[in-house]
């Protein structure tokens, strides 16, 4: 079981920035790829960014490249999502998630995953 806490959400005006953190409470989270996705109301849910467990490698969706940065930090059990240059359209509940020594793609493309945090909301203004 592995159990992760979203923070960092909140509101911004367009062109602002956001530091969104996944914190695990367990040992462990380097077995796991990591990643973030979100929700918008009325919209599918979507693999926003993953991280690998095996050699760091990310995916970025098309909508966030050039703007957000995964990274990970296993030695305090926290992946970040760095999101710059924010837009209106990226609204959203944020997930975190986790899936047991997946690729970046695997997990953000197939929505593979094991676990889930409990969201952080993103608010953008225009």
């Amino acid at each position: 079981q592995l159990n992760l806490v979203e923070s960092g959400g909140g509101l911004v005006q367009s062109g602002g920035s956001l530091r969104l953190s996944c914190a695990a409470s367990e040992f462990g989270m380097h077995y796991y790829a990591i990643g973030w996705f979100r929700q918008a109301p009325g919209k599918e849910r979507e693999g926003v960014s993953c991280i690998s467990s095996r050699d760091g490698t990310t995916f970025y969706a098309d909508s966030v490249k050039g703007r957000f940065t995964i990274s990970r930090d296993d030695a305090k059990n926290t992946v970040y999502l760095q999101m710059n240059s924010l837009k209106p359209e990226d609204t959203a509940v944020y997930y975190c998630a986790a899936d047991f020594w997946a690729t970046a793609q695997a997990m953000c493309v197939m929505n593979e995953t094991d676990y889930w945090g409990q969201g952080t909301q993103v608010t953008v203004s225009s």
